[in-house]
């Protein structure tokens, strides 16, 4: 059987030929499914589960992408246990996005694997490539940020809502701006703070069930 040499390319992150991908590696049918799932009328949500389990390559047991949604490929997106995204999210995977366990997305954030050579002799052949994004446990990623090629971002870390993020993420950072520099760390005193917080609700909770 013949090797479809740039479907390889691309998830090698090596320079590809999109035309030339073997139509049963083509990106057509994940962007039928998306579609399929954003005309989902919203009150379905195990409807919408479903199709989303059969729309990324690998999920947890409890997640929600909330429609509408878009892809690419669809079946490079990896996503972890207790995975929650807003809604209009764009996960551009011709390269892996994978995420691990209790990630948060705001709502149009966007994930782009996909890159162009910076040199337009060769971006004007239509020439292209993608590199793998990771998004490690526990993060919290704002609405509006953008995350580009490459990029691991480190358990328990923020993105600031609009954030560009052009390089990695250091764990347990707070990173903003354009392009994203780290805010500060976040430390034991944020740890005390949100669990006396958290503390309190529980007993107001109680209290308004006595």
């Amino acid at each position: 059987m013949e090797k479809d040499f740039d479907y390889e390319q691309m998830l090698a992150g090596k320079l590809y030929f999109a035309p030339n991908i073997f139509p049963e590696n083509g990106s057509l049918a994940g962007k039928k499914l998306a579609q399929q799932i954003n005309q989902e009328p919203i009150e379905n949500k195990e409807a919408i589960v479903a199709l989303e389990r059969k729309l990324f390559g690998k999920t947890g047991g409890f997640f929600y992408v909330n429609p509408p949604l878009y892809v690419d490929y669809g079946r490079h997106v990896e996503i972890g246990e207790n995975f929650y995204a807003n809604m209009d999210c764009v996960f551009l995977d011709v390269n892996k996005i994978i995420f691990g366990d209790n990630v948060m997305v705001g709502p149009r954030a966007g994930f782009y694997t996909a890159g162009h050579p910076t040199d337009p002799t060769v971006r004007i052949k239509d020439l292209e490539f993608g590199l793998p994004i990771k998004v490690e446990d526990n993060v919290w990623i704002g609405a509006n940020a953008t995350i580009l090629p490459g990029v691991t971002i480190g358990k328990n870390s923020i993105v600031g809502a609009g954030a560009v993020v052009t390089k990695d993420v250091p764990e347990n950072t707070i990173v903003g701006g354009n392009p994203a520099k780290v805010i500060r760390n976040i430390t034991e005193k944020d740890k005390q703070k949100w669990e006396t917080e958290m503390k309190e609700y529980y007993t107001k909770l109680e209290e308004h069930k006595c």
